[in-house]
């Protein structure tokens, strides 16, 4: 079990949730558990990890074994189950495999393989780049600092194959987007803290209205609400904008927006990425991918209603993310008046669900292209801001 995974307070009734760890967590567990029986003979009873967080995890190993390739070379295997705490998630409770290979013969370095259960990449525009395991770069980065730390205490020079798989995730990448975005024969192993930190929808629903009634009691009028760090660094560093009354909604945006009416604020200014706006321009107000996700749908029918062509419309479809359907709608020059044709849906919408009783404008970019545009109302607000 881990020893420092913690308990949270969170919700109306400060009911505890426990946190937990990540599939790259227990990835770099395993990896570190393999390279020890592989070096020693020894299986170690547990992981010590430190996440990217900055909390040190002791992690039990299990189902463990060792031997030699056909050619000589030793192997080690270890497994980690998965534990996601009281977050609700697919993964909970699966078994994540290293199989880490000594190759003594072999050219210095650290060679990662994707095993049963752990995709791989076969379109780009991901983290990962195509032909590689869906192995996200932060839980690389464990994978390898856990394995540099143990070949340097045994003093290797040799070359080192890690293998993880994740068996169950054959079946569980069935009910993930990962086949759509390109990752075939299984999960992704993510993580970008190593620690899971649960909170139910309405906790974190309760603590954007917290931070509301904060910043009008230090006096605001004017709101920014943004989805995430994206939108408030974008305003920041490409709008030149000061410290503003900020808050972020991440995926609840139609909450954010009704307590904003609720509460008497006189104007919000919603500043977001291209790919959570365009679902609010189709009237998703939640926008995480398990209640809708229609980007690239959204963008293909304001496309086709600026004249663009059947095969530019199957391009659109066939794209990844939403910078991939920019990059298109550039080759065709359709880029202009399709976000703006998008913001004019989005700026009703938003309006309709604050009943025209607040000001209300918005801004929206790109992390590849940079600011893309605005409604028509949000100049005004930018300036009372």
């Amino acid at each position: 079990m881990p020893m420092d995974i913690q308990k949270k307070n969170v919700g109306e009734k400060n009911k505890k949730l426990r946190e937990g760890y990540t599939t790259g967590t227990c990835a770099a567990a395993a990896a570190q558990g393999a390279v020890i029986f592989a070096f020693s003979e020894a299986l170690p009873k547990s992981a010590k990890i430190l996440t990217p967080k900055g909390k040190y995890l002791e992690i039990t190993l299990l189902e463990s074994n060792r031997g030699c390739t056909d050619n000589g070379d030793v192997y080690a295997v270890c497994a980690v189950k998965k534990d996601s705490g009281d977050d609700p998630d697919v993964t909970n409770g699966v078994l994540v495999y290293a199989k880490v290979t000594l190759e003594p013969k072999e050219e210095k370095g650290i060679v990662l393989m994707a095993g049963l259960g752990v995709g791989t990449v076969t379109k780009p525009g991901l983290a990962c780049a195509v032909g590689q395991p869906a192995i996200n770069p932060t839980p690389r980065r464990m994978i390898e600092q856990e394995i540099e730390k143990v070949v340097e205490e045994f003093e290797y020079s040799g070359r080192i194959s890690v293998e993880i798989s994740i068996p169950k995730g054959v079946e569980i990448a069935k009910r993930t987007y990962n086949p759509r975005l390109g990752i075939v024969g299984g999960i992704s192993v993510l993580g970008t803290s190593g620690i899971v930190e649960p909170m139910s929808e309405q906790a974190l629903i309760d603590t954007i209205k917290v931070e509301m009634n904060m910043q009008k009691a230090a006096g605001a009028r004017y709101l920014v609400i943004t989805p995430g760090n994206y939108g408030e660094t974008f305003l920041k560093n490409t709008m030149k904008q000061g410290e503003l009354y900020t808050v972020k909604c991440s995926n609840f945006l139609g909450d954010a927006l009704d307590y904003a009416e609720e509460s008497g604020f006189d104007g919000l200014l919603l500043v977001g990425h291209i790919g959570k706006f365009v679902k609010v321009a189709g009237g998703i107000f939640n926008t995480h991918s398990k209640y809708g996700d229609a980007r690239l749908e959204i963008m293909s029918a304001h496309a086709a209603l600026k004249g663009a062509s059947q095969k530019t419309i199957e391009r659109l479809m066939n794209c990844l993310t939403t910078d991939d359907a920019i990059s298109v709608l550039d080759e065709v020059q359709l880029r202009e008046k399709t976000i703006e044709s998008i913001l004019e849906k989005l700026d009703y919408h938003i309006k309709e669900r604050t009943h025209k009783s607040i000001q209300i404008g918005a801004v929206t970019f790109s992390n590849q292209y940079g600011y893309l545009g605005q409604t028509k109302d949000a100049a005004k607000l930018i300036e009372r801001l």
